[in-house]
């Protein structure tokens, strides 16, 4: 059964964070090595605008090879996901409404076929619990903390594309470092729902802390491209 509860409700050990990994279902892709063959993939920040297309990607694409999978909505960062789909949904939706939930598509033939949650860190609730005792809140931070990757489209870059993005845009908010958590021996590509860590490595990021089961790793941003 899947278990969709937010970080900070999880007790601060190693064991209890390793069962909600497991209950944080998004497959991605592991390696970025090449891009889209004969098609021009084509990435759009999230907007209130682009709300049906979050909610049909992850309706009915996000994890068609994985329906039990199905009721994350990428949500475990914003809120408590114990309700099950619908509410999760709605959650979501409303978030997305309200400009709360940001983050960055990808698009295949105008089609979603990836998703990248990323806004400044003081955004999520999540990230405030995972670093407890908690992050400088002076810091000029954004962080990344979840990709999604349609099965059709893993393993070939959409995710580094994505993560670009959300670099890019960190730098354009005037942002000084992007901030990812990549977990250090994931037990299977799900549990790379934060990103790889060869993929930050590749590029630019580096180890700014070992956090026991995850590291924080950093990269310093330029001006945007």
């Amino acid at each position: 059964m899947y278990i969709g509860l937010a970080f900070w409700v999880f007790a601060r050990t190693q064991l209890a964070t390793l069962h909600y990994l497991r209950g944080q279902k998004a497959d991605i892709e592991e390696h970025a090595i090449k891009l889209l063959p004969l098609k021009e993939l084509v990435v759009k920040e999230l907007t209130p605008s682009l709300r049906d297309d979050f909610l049909h990607f992850f309706d009915s694409v996000a994890f068609a090879d994985n329906p039990d999978w199905s009721d994350c909505y990428c949500s475990a960062y914003h809120f408590a996901n114990n309700k099950g789909k619908a509410e999760s949904r709605r959650e979501a939706s409303s978030l997305i409404e309200e400009d709360r939930m940001h983050g960055f598509l990808a698009y295949d033939s105008g089609k979603p076929v990836g998703w990248c949650n990323a806004a400044p860190r003081s955004s999520y609730p999540g990230v405030q619990w995972l670093m407890s005792p908690g992050p400088d809140k002076y810091e000029r931070v954004g962080s990344i903390v979840c990709f999604v990757i349609a099965s059709s489209h893993r393993n070939q870059g959409v995710a580094s594309q994505l993560l670009n993005a959300a670099c890019n845009k960190f730098s354009q908010k005037g942002l000084e470092y992007a901030e990812a958590y990549p977990v250090k021996k994931p037990e299977s590509a799900a549990y790379n729902f934060p990103g790889p860590l060869s993929m930050y490595l590749k590029n630019g990021f580096s180890t700014h802390r070992d956090a026991d089961w995850y590291l924080v790793v950093r990269k310093l941003l330029g001006k945007p491209d």
